[in-house]
């Protein structure tokens, strides 16, 4: 069964949404992010998704304590990334209570890095390919690497990792509907769960994700 997982992005401690990963484009809620959460559990959810936005530009983590103390308060399945670019940071939020941390420009950047955190804590550890135009982007989107985003995805495939969390940037924040031929092409990647990021905005949509196998399915600025 496909899982749903709302998403809370934090900057500065608040709730937001980026439109197509623009951090000059952002929208801010008023819930904060542990009123956000208990909506979110309150609801029915079984997940959560969780961004430190400001990690993610910077390179380090800029929410950590109000990220530790979601993971505490929340009683969901949680992943977590923005900024995780050292095995210390990955076993930070382990201890912290997150069940699955995801990874982004490191895994990109750093093979090294990447082969010793599948090593160390294999599915425990996701992978965010973010792309734009078909390519990687990195530092919290605001740069476009050379690399292929499917190419890549078959790679880390290779190199033993068991979930991508893909995103179509250009359908981030828009509502207009998620890029289904994308998903398509990267379910027939062998042994690799995906999760589908950016522009779901219908049940029809979910649906015709679960139909193509996608093991996942995030939900941001369509549930606020």
């Amino acid at each position: 069964m496909m899982k749903l997982f709302p998403a809370i992005d934090i900057r500065a401690g608040r709730v937001v949404r980026l439109r197509q990963g623009d951090y000059q484009q952002m929208a801010v809620y008023a819930q904060t992010p542990l009123e956000a959460a208990a909506a979110f559990r309150a609801a029915g959810a079984g997940c959560l998704h969780i961004v430190d936005l400001d990690g993610a530009k910077n390179g380090r983590p800029g929410n950590f304590p109000l990220i530790a103390q979601l993971l505490a308060e929340a009683g969901l399945f949680t992943q977590v990334g923005g900024g995780i670019r050292s095995l210390a940071l990955i076993k930070q939020y382990l201890a912290a209570g997150a069940d699955r941390v995801i990874l982004g420009t490191a895994a990109l950047e750093d093979p090294a890095f990447l082969a010793q955190a599948l090593a160390l804590y294999g599915p425990q550890v996701a992978v965010a390919v973010d792309a734009r135009d078909g390519r990687v982007a990195v530092r919290g989107w605001l740069e476009t690497s050379g690399q292929d985003s499917f190419d890549f995805c078959r790679s880390l495939s290779e190199q033993g990792a068991t979930t991508v969390i893909y995103t179509d940037i250009s359908r981030d924040g828009l509502l207009k509907g998620t890029n289904l031929a994308a998903y398509q092409q990267l379910s027939a990647i062998p042994g690799l769960a995906v999760i589908a990021s950016g522009g779901i905005s219908s049940l029809a949509e979910i649906e015709a994700l679960a139909a193509l196998g996608i093991a996942g399915a995030i939900l941001g600025k369509a549930l606020y």
